[in-house]
Order: C-alpha cells, then sequence, then structure tokens
C-alpha cells in the first residue's frame, strides 16, 4: 500500500477527506502539505488532529528525504483543482483556467468525467481535455 493510500486512512479516521498532497519550498523551508476536506467545512481542531496522527506515521515512513514541516490544513475557497475527482467536486463553481497553450478563461464547470471538462463561458460551452490543461482554480468573486 502507498504512502498516500495511508494518509487517506488516518484522515478518513477522523471523519474527514483527502484532497490532495503537495510539497512547497517557501523561505528555505520545505513544507509537506496534507489537504484535507468535510462537509460542513474544516476547522483547527480537526487539523490539529490529523496532524498529531500523522507525525508519528510519516517519522516512521518518511515522505521525502532531508528535513520538512507537515502542514495539515483545507485547500480552501479557491483551491487548485488537478485531480479528475477535483473537477468533478467543483461543478457549477467558478473557474479559472490556464490552458497550456498559454491562453486564459473564466467561466462556470458545468461537467466532468475522466476525460476532460466542460465549461460555460461568455462564448458558450467549451468542452477541453485534461491534456489540454496548465493550472486550473476555482475562485471566489467577493
Amino acid at each position: 500500500m502507498n504512502l498516500e493510500t495511508q494518509i487517506a486512512k488516518i484522515v478518513e479516521a477522523n471523519g474527514a477527506a483527502l484532497y490532495d498532497i503537495e510539497t512547497a519550498n517557501e523561505f528555505d523551508e520545505t513544507i509537506y502539505r496534507v489537504l484535507i476536506t468535510k462537509t460542513g467545512g474544516v476547522n483547527l481542531d480537526l487539523c490539529a488532529t490529523i496532524s498529531n496522527e500523522l507525525s508519528p506515521f510519516l517519522d516512521v515512513h518518511p515522505p521525502m528525504s532531508g528535513h520538512y514541516r507537515l502542514e495539515v490544513s483545507s485547500p480552501g475557497i479557491e483551491r487548485k483543482l488537478s485531480k479528475p475527482v477535483h473537477f468533478q467536486n467543483a461543478i457549477g463553481e467558478k473557474v479559472k483556467v490556464k490552458l497550456l497553450g498559454g491562453d486564459k478563461l473564466k467561466g462556470v464547470l458545468k461537467a466532468a468525467d475522466d476525460k476532460g471538462i466542460t465549461l460555460e463561458t461568455k462564448q458558450g460551452e467549451e468542452s477541453y481535455s485534461y491534456s489540454d490543461l496548465g493550472t486550473v482554480k476555482t475562485y471566489y468573486e467577493w
């Protein structure tokens, strides 16, 4: 069983779902970020509980060599979409899309499956395969 599957089990045992795992470098520090979601929202206590359970597990099964800081958090209201399940769970939300060719789009995510997505833009419905997509994020108009 791989590391992500084991992390997902720990997260799910606490009533949440694993959204994504990412590694970031900020201010000369490596951060191993575990992003979680939960119906009704994620709070600080839940993040702390999961962090306290993940920490000893990751001490035994390190996710990378060298020093890192574990961070458990929500992906936020404006979040990156990278897996088909992320897109499927964001249907109906507003998204900003950067295509691999450099073009940028805004629209409402209308559909998503294992092959690609359909957006409702000012020009009408447009479909793209995942291989056409660069960065995709949900956004909220404040």
